[in-house]
């Protein structure tokens, strides 16, 4: 077992490679980024990179626009995904299989091939330079795996639970909010990290769906450190480590629901 520990050890190193670099480059002074023979330890450390990057007037605006869009996104994909997975999980209807399966075809598809059809319907609505086509989705289960990944957890939980609040006359939605949610926190915090992550990071879809810059997001607001004439490199290597830290912060905190999530999925069989 611990011959595995090496080549282990020498991928986490090749992925963390890039992170080591992004730090390393965003304490740097101005114009010796690319020194050589590189320094991975800078001397001396330029904290004020973090304040001139933070300094940019759009910083604060674009960080309230990702901030907006990721949890308007999350709390749609949490709540709406959990309802569609209780149906699917705990009650039995005419052709819920098959509605399923027809579900979890939908993950088959590549997004680049619903990418028109959607900008089309989002024009007709006139939702186009707007938050809505990035948040609206999301309040419709916010994927076919967010509702894959809950309703495998919830099967997991003794039905009993759901009879035994039935006989004390719990509604179906009282079993969903007070029984089945209470103990599906691994699941839901899974829910959250990747939506949150996914929304935090997006950069094709804000692209697409928004033209003025008072509605950029932070992965459209990095560009503002490339210019026609250079890029401030340390600027925007501080701008990206301050852009991360949220999401470094949010998995490690939720990390021992995530691996319980991840791990107990797909172990009912019913």
């Amino acid at each position: 077992m611990k011959a595995w520990y090496l080549p282990l050890s020498a991928t986490a190193a090749l992925l963390v490679f890039p992170l080591l670099w992004l730090v390393s480059t965003s304490l740097k002074q101005p114009g010796t980024e690319f020194t050589y023979p590189p320094r991975w330890i800078p001397e001396p450390i330029f904290w004020r990179n973090y304040v001139d990057a933070l300094a940019q007037e759009p910083f604060g605006l674009y960080l309230r626009n990702t901030l907006t869009i990721t949890v308007a996104a999350t709390l749609g994909a949490v709540i709406t995904a959990s309802l569609a997975a209780f149906g699917f999980a705990r009650i039995r209807f005419p052709g819920r299989d098959v509605l399923f399966i027809l579900l979890l075809s939908t993950m088959m598809l590549p997004d680049v091939v619903t990418l028109v059809p959607k900008y089309i319907l989002f024009s007709k609505l006139h939702w186009i330079n707007t938050f809505l086509p990035l948040t609206v989705p999301f309040w419709f289960g916010g994927g076919a795996f967010n509702i894959f990944l809950i309703r495998q957890f919830f099967m997991t939980l003794p039905y009993e639970l759901d009879e035994a609040a039935r006989i004390d006359g719990a509604s179906n939605f009282r079993i969903y909010a007070q029984l089945l949610m209470p103990l599906s926190v691994p699941a839901l915090a899974t829910v959250v990290i990747l939506t949150a992550v996914n929304n935090w990071n997006d950069f094709l879809s804000p692209l697409i769906y928004l033209n003025s810059p008072a509605r950029f997001t932070l992965a459209l607001g990095l560009q503002n450190y490339q210019t026609l004439y250079g890029t401030q490199w340390a600027w925007l290597m501080a701008a990206s480590m301050l852009m991360i830290a949220p999401m470094l912060i949010l998995f490690f905190s939720f990390q021992r629901f995530f691996i319980e999530g991840i791990q107990l999925t797909g172990l009912a069989g019913r």
